[in-house]
């Protein structure tokens, strides 16, 4: 079982609906996926087109798919791309998505068809799709089941923040909602370029140490988009020496010392502990600066680890976390 597929299991097991796990597509391929043969619906000016169909298209792992139309059903199997769908105005398209999606509202209503990492084959079926999404926590052999069926199929794997604005701007050419996309991602982006210049004028020693645990005994290091939020926020994450989703050293988290410790609400360990009871249990962990100073700070688990529209609300609240008198208006 590889890291990412580890990580998957981890966050199923405490309850964790974010999609942060799973397989990983062909990294040669933009996470976005690569139209084929559209580029006049990719160059300036696309907010102002209509997507022509039939369209060709390539999908983060570099599997070629055609829509025939614009689709009329659409079946996501992802929490974060359902968030999307719903934030382009095409909730009344959404025929049904995971167990997990519960936001907005309206997706709690919709039929479900099982997980995100091995949705139900059958479900899928029943709800007579003509378009299916789904994204980066979908294991290599489910995949490979739902692509057996010959169904119109787009996979999503966002590794940055710039992944996400893409996969935005993808879903609306897939669905023929290319101004409202483009429209979306310039919000997203001015949410992010606010953060960005609250932050410029930090000198490096005045960066403070960010240490963020999102499921019991798991950080994250570089590659991800978590660790970017910290960057982008103007922290330091004591974990960016490391690679992808890790289990936690617990000596070297001492020794490291953080500033700030940010966890994610809604993870629990099997005994029902939730990730602040945790962390401060820990032997040794008082000495920590952050939890001396009373700076262990919870966050969103969902608008921090869904590689949706909400990311920048998870942005926003780890850098307010980190320097709050930076964001006092």
């Amino acid at each position: 079982m590889n890291k990412l597929a580890q990580l998957t299991l981890v966050l199923l097991l405490s309850l964790s609906l974010a999609a942060c796990g799973g397989a990983g597509g062909d990294r040669n391929a933009a996470a976005g996926g690569t139209p084929a043969g559209s580029d006049k619906q990719t160059e300036t000016g696309a907010a102002a087109q209509s997507t022509k169909y039939p369209l060709t298209v390539k999908d983060t792992t570099g599997t070629e798919m055609t829509i025939a139309k614009a689709p009329q059903r659409i079946v996501s199997t992802s929490t974060a791309e359902t968030e999307i769908l719903f934030a382009l105005g095409l909730g009344d398209r959404v025929v049904a998505v995971s167990d997990f999606d519960n936001y907005p509202e309206e997706a709690k209503s919709k039929p479900k068809v099982g997980g995100v990492s091995a949705p139900n084959v059958e479900a899928i079926l029943a709800a007579n799709a003509d378009l299916v999404i789904t994204g980066i926590s979908i294991k290599d052999d489910a995949l490979g089941k739902l692509r057996s069926l010959n169904l119109p199929l787009y996979k999503f794997e966002p590794k940055s923040v710039d992944d996400i604005l893409n996969t935005v701007k993808t879903i609306g050419l897939l669905t023929d909602k290319q101004k409202e996309a483009e429209a979306l991602a310039e919000t997203m982006k001015k949410e992010i370029d606010r953060v960005k210049a609250a932050v410029g004028g930090l000198k490096p020693e005045q960066k403070k140490k960010v240490y963020i645990e999102f499921s019991p005994g798991w950080t994250v290091g570089k590659g991800e988009f978590m660790d970017e939020l910290i960057t982008l926020a103007g922290g330091v994450n004591i974990a960016s020496d490391t690679k992808g989703f890790n289990k936690i050293n617990e000596e070297k988290m001492i020794q490291d010392n953080p500033a700030v410790i940010f966890y994610t609400t809604g993870a629990k360990d099997k005994a029902g502990q939730t990730l602040d009871q945790i962390i401060k249990q820990r032997n040794g962990w008082d000495k920590i600066e952050a939890i001396a100073a009373n700076r262990l700070i919870a966050v969103d688990q969902d608008t921090l680890s869904r590689p949706g529209p909400r990311i920048t609300q998870g942005l926003l609240s780890i850098a307010k976390g980190i320097y709050p008198d930076l964001f006092k208006n």
